[in-house]
């Protein structure tokens, strides 16, 4: 083979390898965003109250991606109560879609409980802590996993009937009140 064949064909396969390179990186930065579980960093949280009905108790944890954000949940996030020990939490994960949310886009997770017992068979929980999962962002940064906002929905049965704050998969959209 000749010294100019072999040049060109020494050159077409740098720059394919090039492009090669070129393309992949392009597509895992595309792909990123969506591949990454919402960190608490990375939303903005609140509690919304639901409406109330014979005794059952309804409120949402309402979160709202920050601008330039995108990231996603799937299924329910664990919750716990302060000052609440004897009810349980239970997460109901049936029909549990991938939900992305971007810049100021938000997702809900429906929380339910019942408050009719007498009071002294209520607790007062004092914050809710919801755990977000624990992952480190696409610039390093990791985030304490924690969300704990004060709880001012009410008591909660805690009575041997009903001692239950079920936890809903979190669904696209912002909580309804």
């Amino acid at each position: 083979m000749n010294t100019g064949l072999r040049r060109c064909v020494a050159t077409t396969a740098v720059l394919g390898a090039a492009a090669a390179v070129v393309l992949t990186s392009a597509t895992a930065a595309s792909a990123m965003p969506t591949d990454f579980r919402c960190t608490s960093a990375q939303v903005d949280t609140t509690i919304v109250p639901g409406s109330p009905g014979a005794g059952q108790r309804y409120a949402s944890v309402q979160f709202t991606a920050k601008p330039g954000v995108t990231c996603n949940f799937q299924g329910s996030l664990l919750v716990s109560l302060a000052g609440a020990p004897g009810v349980a939490v239970v997460n109901d994960n049936s029909d549990a879609p991938l939900v992305t949310i971007s810049d100021g886009q938000s997702a809900s997770m429906l929380l339910h409980w019942t408050g009719i017992e007498s009071p002294e068979n209520q607790v007062q929980p004092a914050s809710v802590t919801i755990v977000a999962p624990s992952t480190t962002d696409p610039r390093g940064v990791t985030s304490d996993p924690d969300i704990t906002l004060p709880w001012t929905q009410g008591a909660l049965d805690d009575s041997a009937q009903a001692h239950e704050l079920i936890v809903g998969p979190v669904t696209a959209g912002a909580a309804a009140s």
